[in-house]
């Protein structure tokens, strides 16, 4: 199927090509660039380090730099989408030429939220502080950071409310961690939502979006929180740093429990501050739409062609 699939695509005229995984697709990508003479780029957007912490521990960290600088050679340019991720890889020694280029949100798919329909379903009450993490539960997303700052939160409001909505390897140990914390009325585990009818109205439904990963390299859903005017609370660390440190409709506690509890609580007992926040987080993802990114990727690829054709292609195929 694959060789089919390389002869379909090499009966085409193109100009570049753009590998968005890496892998098998990666490898394909190279592959056809090569044989049709045309410029290669690929998006680099998926931190290895810490999968191999939490899946693989005993792959040498080496290997993951051997890794990158490899995929790197392969390519005319690497996009990576938040400056955390380029810093990495020139750590690991990369020397393609890179670009910081984010992934755009299609505002389309969150305009038909509805937000008190979503609460009625799950019997959550319309007063009801609603607090929302939405991802891969995984144990690189740090949710049990939130689960713990939650527990110091309802110190001061004793019916706040954290949705986890998602599915993932670390989802048992969290809801055994939410039973030894007699957190069981704190918190809901609602599974995976369609993207399209459900999760609209879960983002809607929150009067705050949560986020404590340590390691994302996008953090997209912060952006489709606010693009729905979902005030965010949220470490700055790695990827997220280049969404929330406009402080734009988001607050940023430091990387420590109680501190995030008290931001927290601090916007659930502020309604205005919490109208602000949200006025702000929808002007702000709307610099994010899909439609903008594009534009910036059609801006990229030209100067990579023109090296191309000049024969200064860089690190990348020849």
């Amino acid at each position: 199927m694959r060789r089919a699939l390389t002869k379909e695509l090499q009966s085409r005229q193109y100009d570049l090509v753009h590998i968005q995984t890496p892998f098998v697709a990666h490898y394909l990508g190279v592959k056809l660039s090569k044989r049709m003479g045309v410029a290669c780029v690929e998006t680099y957007h998926t931190f290895f380090e810490e999968y191999r912490y939490h899946y693989v521990p005993c792959v040498p960290r080496a290997c993951l730099g051997s890794l990158a600088r490899a995929h790197g050679r392969d390519v005319d340019e690497l996009i990576v989408p938040w400056g955390a991720m380029r810093d990495r890889l020139l750590e690991y020694g990369v020397a393609t030429p890179m670009s910081v280029l984010p992934t755009g949100i299609p505002e389309a798919d969150f305009s038909n939220a509805d937000g008190p329909g979503f609460r009625r379903k799950y019997n959550i009450a319309p007063t009801r502080t609603m607090l929302l993490f939405v991802g891969r539960v995984a144990f690189e997303k740090n949710i049990d950071f939130l689960i713990r700052s939650l527990a110091v939160a309802v110190r001061s409001i004793a019916d706040l409310l954290l949705v986890i909505a998602g599915e993932g390897p670390a989802l048992s140990r969290l809801r055994r961690e939410v039973v030894r914390m007699n957190l069981e009325k704190n918190v809901v585990f609602i599974g995976y939502l369609d993207r399209s009818r459900e999760l609209p109205g879960c983002y809607a439904a929150a009067d705050a979006f949560v986020f404590a990963s340590r390691t994302e390299t996008q953090g997209l859903v912060l952006l489709e929180a606010m693009a729905l005017g979902v005030p965010v609370i949220s470490l700055v660390v790695m990827g997220t740093c280049d969404i929330v440190n406009a402080r734009r409709g988001a607050l940023l506690p430091r990387d420590d429990e109680n501190e995030f509890a008290s931001s927290i609580v601090k916007l659930a007992g502020d309604h205005e501050l919490r109208n602000h926040l949200a006025r702000e987080s929808k002007d702000y993802a709307r610099e994010w739409q899909s439609g903008v990114i594009a534009g910036k990727h059609v801006n990229l690829y030209e100067p990579v062609l023109e090296r191309r054709s000049s024969g200064h292609a860089g690190a990348g195929p020849a």
